[in-house]
């Protein structure tokens, strides 16, 4: 015998502010279902989340909830003034002497309940909020972006708690590897309408294309019909006119339901532009300590940074991973210790907390209020890339309309905060990106776009993230900080991180043995001489140069074959300068290698 649902929306219809976000949606949650909500930032999944969580009133249509099943919904920022502490917050809707059920999800979570709400930060509150969630332990949990201020082994142990629930849940996230692992039917909200597919996550974009192309395919199809019977009209109306009036009625038809179609929204046409290359060293770090307070944030930590790296820092929340970041990059100073930047950085920051962003200003106002995006004497426009280009035209570069550009920043989902950050990052060039957490609230198709530029970038990376897969993808050394003032760098993303941490936790460690009787003492031997001879100091000196020179000698040579009508024109110096070219760039390639090798030996 089949099971009632546990939550059913009908013909669900709802407008804000005259704009249609749903239009006679309606959708099943089974019990067990552990359900993936997708779609585009601004589409209007929160809001739906809110509407099936009772909370939002649709205009029309019904929302059915059987007798007897509960429904939690975790909220994005809840209301807490009515509490003394997060602990009494998240306990609130339990019963006397289910106090441990908060105790113990607060471990998993690595929350403290005794801190004072007033004092609580934004990821606590929402530590918080998750918290109450889960020991509340409803039918149906609704999960708005749950990993949000969460680290990696709170992400994990929330994995693990979900994964085992017999609660059904929806879920959104755009963590990849956490909706990866637990969810197993997905639903899609593309341009007010809701698709369910009964496969998990990791088949969503694979039938995304699908249903766009199929889409495609059938919008190819009635043009060509409406442009047949178009013609039609025009060539045969006068004959028989009675019976062919009704095919231009079906005509008519046709072009209504081409104008219903509502148009798909494009992908951000996001460009990140690489500046004048920096220095071959970006950041050399040398022995630096930092405490705070007595607690030791870092002991000792050295690392060399140089240009074309991606490095990501990862740890448990509140290691000091910002504070690595803002010494890495000359924003904060070590107690002790000493770090370099290398010549010619320019900058980049994506700021975790938004700080950069005037939430009472309009988008317009943001943009065009920033010193260096500033034209003098034209308030429409902004310099991007060193070019003036009109304000709406750039904000609709990274979907936005021109009703929001005018709109205040508060009014934007989290998702969207984070695409006008980017805006205003990939409006200036740079050759060293900091990113504190991007990942946060984007959207899956803005997140693979962004995946796709740092790769494609051509300077420095530093990245703090707790997003699994987003690291696996994109960085090429991990410092991770374990606690205790104790950070190892390792090479390759989290995956590499985790194997090689592995890896030396089983390396086998040798019994100690018995103390022998001791031996008659030895000459100590002398010890052999470290460091460079003379001949590679002077030729480590040499390098920067050469290495200089043989730069400026590609891009002239660069600049040279970028003329299309060189090889019609003069092929015999076309073919010099492409083998000339191969020749320096072969050159540069074992002449970094050879500075590379140097330096390590003279560090060491």
């Amino acid at each position: 015998m089949a099971r009632a649902p546990l939550l059913q929306l009908n013909d669900i219809s709802l407008t804000f502010g005259g704009d249609p976000v749903f239009h006679d949606l309606s959708l099943v949650v089974q019990p067990g279902d552990r359900v993936a909500l997708v779609g585009r930032n601004g589409s209007g999944k929160s809001t739906l989340m809110k509407v099936m969580a009772g909370m939002v009133e649709p205009d029309h249509g019904e929302r059915i909830l059987p007798p007897g099943i509960s429904v939690g919904y975790m909220e994005q920022h809840p209301d807490m003034s009515a509490f003394a502490t997060l602990g009494d917050f998240a306990a609130s809707g339990l019963d006397a002497g289910e106090d441990y059920r908060v105790e113990r999800v607060a471990e998993g979570l690595k929350f403290n309940p005794d801190v004072a709400v007033a004092t609580a930060s934004g990821g606590e509150r929402r530590r918080a909020a998750l918290a109450k969630l889960l020991a509340e332990a409803p039918e149906l949990m609704l999960l708005d972006e749950p990993t949000n201020h969460l680290d990696i082994q709170a992400i994990q142990w929330l994995e693990d708690e979900l994964s085992t629930t017999r609660a059904g849940f929806v879920l959104i996230s755009h963590d990849r590897a956490f909706l990866n692992a637990l969810t197993r039917a997905t639903l899609w909200i593309d341009r007010g309408q809701v698709r369910r597919q009964e496969e998990g996550f990791a088949k969503f974009e694979t039938w995304r294309d699908k249903v766009w192309e199929d889409e495609d395919m059938q919008r190819h199809k009635l043009d060509r019909k409406i442009k047949a019977e178009a013609r039609w009209a025009v060539e045969g109306i006068s004959a028989r006119r009675k019976r062919n009036m009704g095919r231009v009625r079906a005509l008519g038809d046709l072009r209504a339901e081409r104008a219903a179609q509502i148009k798909r929204q494009g992908a951000a046409a996001m460009e990140l532009q690489a500046g004048p290359k920096s220095g071959r060293k970006v950041i050399d770090a040398k022995g630096i300590s930092k405490a705070y307070d007595g607690k030791v944030i870092l002991r000792d930590f050295s690392i060399l940074v140089n240009r074309g790296d991606r490095v990501a820092l990862v740890g448990p929340n509140g290691v000091g991973k910002t504070t690595l970041l803002k010494m890495l990059i000359g924003e904060e100073a070590p107690d002790s210790g000493t770090v370099t930047l290398g010549t010619g950085i320019e900058m980049a920051v994506f700021d975790q907390n938004r700080a950069t962003l005037d939430d009472d200003a309009s988008l317009w106002e943001n943009l065009a209020g920033d010193p260096e995006m500033r034209v003098s004497g034209k308030a429409d426009q902004i310099l991007v890339r060193g070019q003036p280009k009109h304000v709406v035209g750039y904000l609709k570069e990274f979907l936005f309309d021109e009703r929001q550009a005018r709109a205040p920043v508060r009014s934007l989902s989290g998702g969207e905060k984070a695409r006008l950050i980017l805006a205003r990052i990939m409006a200036k060039t740079s050759n060293v990106l900091v990113l504190d957490e991007p990942t946060n609230d984007l959207d899956v198709e803005t997140l693979d776009l962004l995946q796709e530029l740092i790769m494609d970038y051509d300077g420095t990376v530093l990245l703090v993230s707790h997003d699994r897969d987003f690291l696996d993808r994109t960085v090429s050394t991990t410092i991770a900080m374990e606690g205790d003032g104790r950070a190892t760098v390792y090479a390759g993303g989290w995956s590499d991180y985790l194997s090689q941490r592995t890896e030396a936790a089983a390396a086998p460690v040798e019994k100690a043995k018995p103390a022998a009787k001791p031996a008659e003492p030895k000459p100590v031997a002398k010890p052999q001489k470290a460091g460079l001879s003379f001949t590679e100091k002077h030729r480590l000196e040499a390098l920067p140069a050469e290495l200089e020179r043989l730069e400026a000698e590609i891009g002239k040579l660069e600049g040279l074959l970028s003329d299309p009508d060189l090889f019609t024109r003069e092929p015999i110096k076309f073919k010099k300068a492409t083998e000339a070219l191969v020749e320096r760039q072969e050159k540069l390639a074992a002449s970094e290698e050879e500075w590379l090798a140097l330096a390590e030996k003279a560090e060491a």
